[in-house]
């Protein structure tokens, strides 16, 4: 199953997709850049962006799993569909990149792109994607609006349709907490005070009992909990829109006393301990061994972690600023694009909407790629859920109700901004400066970070 993004947004153990090296971002975000510089080589022909007429390549990451499960769909497909050729390419994730961006650049990219949040909007902008609301025998209208947007740049056009969305939400192992008999808590209305509190509380537990069990892993240190606690906070954002606030410097700072105090009252191990733990793999961290009892997770990965404690865990919504004000947002762990030099625009909507759409497809996919995007399949993949993916769907389902308007997908002028955060964040967790200083660079390096309008 897919996951996404957790506090060490980029790149991090937590990621979801292993490893994220900048470097190879950096170098797949310069070659797309140089795309715009050759255009004899991007617009050789009417069929040069990918398979000829007749016949579709589509490109994703992924392991074997993946793969496999990805080429059932396909070959159910071409059962209907003799007459159009496919032509299956993947990647793992360290090499994926480079290689769509090296083809976009020689205008020869696939027709259907499985794209990722953290790039969608520099191939976007680019304009190597189509804009689906545009292509003929798509239709995306049965899917949640809330869903829907995460694939929408800011200046309006719909360039991926998510094939699977989660939530950024905090997970809980409540066995640890019946042990210590502490009562667990109510996520419609705790605040992070509360948060604060129980987690001391279940800390100084596992240390009388010698235990050795924490309140939680830590939060602050990621640039995903700038962003929650960003939106909490009248709504602010890292990157807004032209009618949305930036993120101020006392939310910043907030953010960096209370990841402070989690540190200071015991409720989390010490700075050192944090960022060891923030290190080690997905299976080997704190919250997957038992280890500590809450951790702000990507709802997605709930089912890796009950894998690994081999305990019921659960999924609660974020604690909030201000309470019953949790303000979850979706966010589409991976998208299905269409190339912008494809040859067949009305095929390559017909396989995308048969991937998204088709209750076959998605009995066999069923929560691989994240909890599918529309209704129809939400349903055709229940009854074949075990009950620890059953956390992660029916969790999604029941935050639809009162999500709020996702951000805007990642700029492209923002890559690194995860790793700065972090790196400054994790220098005001040593107490190697002020929160007011850190809070200070992080402002700077944002506002060189924003996008042009």
């Amino acid at each position: 199953m897919h996951s996404q993004h957790t506090s060490r947004t980029q790149p991090s153990r937590r990621a979801g997709h292993g490893l994220r090296p900048q470097l190879s971002r950096r170098r797949a975000l310069a070659l797309l850049a140089a795309s715009a510089a050759v255009p004899a080589l991007a617009s050789c022909g009417p069929n040069s962006g990918g398979s000829e007429a007749g016949g579709l390549r589509i490109y994703w990451w992924g392991a074997e799993l993946r793969a496999g499960l990805t080429q059932e769909v396909l070959d159910l497909y071409s059962a209907d569909h003799p007459d159009v050729t496919l032509s299956p390419e993947y990647s793992d994730w360290s090499g994926y990149w480079d290689k769509l961006a090296t083809q976009t650049a020689g205008g020869t990219a696939p027709d259907i792109i499985q794209m990722d949040e953290a790039y969608i909007d520099s191939y976007g902008t680019e304009g190597s994607l189509l804009d689906l609301e545009s292509v003929e025998g798509l239709d995306l209208s049965g899917m949640d609006e809330a869903i829907l947007e995460t694939g929408r740049l800011a200046d309006g056009r719909l360039v991926g349709a998510p094939n699977g969305f989660n939530l950024y939400a905090t997970g809980m192992n409540p066995t640890l907490l019946e042990t210590a008999g502490i009562s667990l808590p109510d996520d419609t209305t705790w605040t992070w005070d509360d948060f604060l509190a129980l987690c001391q509380e279940l800390s100084e537990w596992g240390k009388s009992s010698g235990e050795q069990v924490f309140g939680t892993s830590g939060f602050g240190g990621g640039s995903g909990d700038l962003a929650a606690w960003a939106r909490q906070t009248n709504n602010e954002q890292l990157f807004p829109r032209e009618d949305e606030q930036g993120v101020t410097k006392d939310t910043i700072v907030s953010l960096l006393d209370f990841s402070l105090s989690l540190a200071a009252t015991g409720a989390a191990p010490a700075a050192a301990a944090q960022v060891e733990n923030s290190s080690a793999s997905l299976e080997q961290g704190m919250f997957a061994t038992n280890g500590c009892a809450f951790q702000q997770v990507p709802s997605s990965q709930i089912l890796t972690f009950q894998d690994s404690t081999g305990e019921p865990l659960k999924l609660l919504r974020m604690p909030a600023r201000t309470s019953g004000q949790a303000n979850m947002v979706n966010k589409a762990s991976m998208y299905w694009s269409i190339g912008a030099k494809t040859a067949d625009p009305a095929a390559a909507a017909a396989l995308t909407g048969f991937m998204l759409t088709d209750q076959k497809a998605a009995e066999i996919l069923k929560i691989e790629r994240g909890i599918p995007a529309f209704p129809a399949a939400q349903e055709a993949v229940r009854p074949l859920l075990t009950e620890n993916e059953l956390v992660s769907l029916d969790f999604a389902l029941e935050m639809q109700e009162e999500v709020v308007k996702p951000p805007v997908v990642t700029p492209a002028s923002a890559v690194g901004f995860g790793d700065e955060y972090t790196r400054i964040a994790e220098e005001a967790l040593f107490e190697q400066r002020s929160t007011s200083e850190a809070a200070d660079e992080i402002l700077e390096i944002l506002a060189g970070m924003q996008p042009e309008r």
